[in-house]
């Protein structure tokens, strides 16, 4: 009793009793915020037998109680209220709920209606002005005050030699290395999930990566605690750096409470895999549909029900049951939670995992109440086909759907896809090697707004660019491309010092741990000197071109034009203002020839086109004349 009410205290939420025991246990969220353009708030409390409670009141002004919701589980109430003239302060709401002994008895709670920081306006999100920088926190950096095991939490473990259980990085061994951020050059961090994940590790069912969710208000206590999240956030705001969030309304983890009792019958996809299963995480029940993985067949006017259903209905793993967002209780949950968030923690940004598994009306609505709230916010939607059609069919206010997704930034999986198939091929006359790409950009007018889609070479679910290589030459190709065309460009963390693996054995040796984030670390990849040489050279050019590329409006405004591949040779240029940048890639393993007379519509009347400026080494290069070719050189020039 005592532990819960300090943790509740924490929260925001305190109870008066009349009895010495309590019936509710917790309301999510834990606190709210008053002035929002909805103003309903949705209560969820939890407590055994409170379905049954016989009313809530509440006297605060400007407050009014619209609805209780009684679900089939007896251990949840979702309470309805309205804000609209509500103020900032402390709401009690007094329950009349049933003893264990059948009396009637007041509780109350006493609830934080909080102040906003600012309207929802004036939050900025990310755009094509950043350089988004992915890391996985339990593989980036540990802190001084780390705690191996917590009490608390279910069984785990943390073994950096193995590449599927937790190694222990948080969110103070995060905010050590913000300096680090600042002289690569990238305005925002994305982190891989940070919630609350306790799932046992057993395995491969270990939730080190954070996608199995156990409480969607609550930093993972392995990271940190929701304070430290928030002085991460406000530390990265001083140094210049945007924070994106990522959220998972798909599926939650096993160990979630509404796994193992069920608000409502329909809370889950499928959910008598529970029965068949036997409750359990790690033995598959007869009934058991795992997801086809395939995401074609929700925009498919041809697809049949049953590959529909294996989509959006079934389970990612066992581990991870399938949320149904069509339950309009579950889904305002999820929609608050976002809020919630953004006002709380005050987030830059949401990235939303495994975005077309789930229900597509739902989803969309999420979209439209945030950008109706945050007109200028940003979530990107991980869409994983590779056909531009498919991608750009999701982004907001696409002709391509009859459903509006208004989801403004999509992932260009097709850019990833060729470049990767690119990169080892030699550039011919049709479709291999440059082609690719640029049979890829051709299709950008199915898009409408290709300057919110976003571009990568890999992530924390792709083999690294470098397989298991150290091809330097490749990776600055590829580098080149992503910086300066029209898109919003995300590393992956390590990239900048070749770290290299792939997917063969486990994710996890893509996810390996940044170099010197650990204490023992023999490597020390922050510093130069801890670098090796070859890693200096790409961290080098990397900085260089990333510093270049803030608040360069050529990048950000600029019109693209690109060259069909031209004997080997694919050229990109970007225009704006009277000014110009040119990405020359030489797409063959033999010196080729940047022809002059070919490109001529870039320097004809343009007299700085004479010096061009390598924007890494600061050479001098005349682009009215035939410019000679490096085997694979790629030059980004400017004039």
């Amino acid at each position: 009793m005592r532990r819960l009410l300090i943790l509740m205290a924490l929260a925001g939420v305190t109870l008066t009793m009349s009895a010495k025991k309590t019936v509710i246990e917790r309301i999510d969220p834990t606190d709210w915020f008053v002035g929002m353009k909805n103003p309903e708030l949705q209560l969820m409390v939890y407590g055994k037998g409170i379905r049954d409670a016989q009313s809530v009141t509440t006297d605060y002004p400007g407050v009014a109680i619209d609805s209780l919701v009684r679900l089939d589980s007896p251990n949840y109430l979702l309470v309805y209220l309205n804000l609209k003239d509500a103020k900032p302060g402390t709401m009690k709401l007094t329950f009349q709920v049933k003893s264990e002994k059948g009396k009637v008895k007041s509780e109350v709670v006493n609830y934080q209606l909080k102040q906003r920081e600012m309207s929802g306006d004036k939050r900025r999100g990310f755009d094509i002005s950043d350089v988004l920088y992915l890391l996985m926190p339990d593989r980036f950096a540990q802190g001084p005050n780390h705690q191996p095991q917590l009490k608390g939490m279910r069984a785990y473990k943390e073994d950096r030699n193995a590449p599927s259980l937790r190694h222990g990085g948080d969110l103070e061994g995060l905010q050590q290395h913000l300096d680090y951020f600042n002289e690569l050059g990238v305005t925002a961090l994305w982190f891989t999930p940070i919630l609350e994940n306790d799932s046992p590790d057993q395995g491969q069912w270990s939730t080190y990566h954070g996608y199995a969710c156990t409480d969607y208000y609550r930093v993972d206590p392995r990271f940190g605690t929701n304070g430290q999240y928030r002085q991460l956030i406000d530390a990265c705001h001083q140094k210049g750096l945007k924070v994106v969030m990522d959220m998972i309304f798909n599926h939650c983890g096993f160990e979630h409470p509404w796994v193992a009792d069920q608000p409502s019958k329909d809370w889950l996809n499928l959910p008598e895999w529970l029965e068949q299963s036997g409750g359990t995480s790690d033995s598959r029940g007869t009934d058991f549909l795992q997801t086809s993985y395939k995401l074609t067949p929700v925009l498919d006017p041809y697809a049949s029900k049953v590959d529909m259903k294996e989509t959006t209905e079934g389970w990612f793993v066992s581990t991870m049951p399938d949320l149904n967002q069509n339950n309009p209780h579950l889904m305002r949950y999820l929609i608050q939670n976002s809020k919630w968030w953004i006002e709380t923690a005050g987030i830059d940004g949401i990235r939303m995992d495994t975005y077309p598994y789930a229900f597509r009306k739902p989803m969309a609505a999420w979209m439209k109440e945030l950008d109706e709230e945050y007109p200028n916010f940003n979530t990107v939607g991980e869409t994983w086909v590779t056909e531009p059609a498919y991608t750009a069919a999701w982004q907001k206010d696409s002709k391509l759907s009859d459903e509006n997704s208004y989801l403004k930034t999509v992932m260009d999986f097709s850019f990833q896809e060729k470049l990767d198939s690119a990169k080892h091929e030699i550039t011919d006359g049709w479709w291999r090697g440059m082609n690719r790409l640029y049979n890829s950009f051709c299709y950008d007018y199915l898009y409408p707004n290709p300057s919110s889609v976003m571009a990568f070479l890999d992530n924390h679910d792709t083999d690294r660019f470098l397989g298991d290589g150290q091809d330097i030459i490749a990776l600055k190709q590829g580098l080149a491309l992503l910086l300066t065309v029209r898109r919003i460009p995300q590393l992956y963390y390590g990239t900048e010092i070749m770290m290299n693996g792939t997917k063969a054995v486990t994710d996890g040796h893509v996810r390996k741990d940044f170099p010197g984030g650990f204490p023992g670390d023999a490597h020390n990849a922050f510093t130069r000197e801890g670098r090796s040489k070859i890693e200096n050279e790409m961290f080098d050019w990397m900085s260089k071109v990333l510093h270049w590329r803030q608040g360069n409006e050529v990048i950000t405004k600029g019109q693209m034009t690109q060259f069909i591949p031209y004997k080997g040779v694919y050229v990109i240029s970007r225009q704006y203002r009277g000014r110009t940048v040119v990405t020359i890639i030489n797409g063959t393993r033999r010196a080729a020839t940047f022809e002059a007379k070919r490109y001529a519509e870039l320097t004809d009347g343009r007299q700085q086109a004479a010096q061009a400026r390598d924007v890494v080494t600061g050479a001098r290069y005349d682009l009215t004349k035939d410019l000679p070719l490096k085997a694979r050189q790629a030059l980004v020039l400017e004039y």
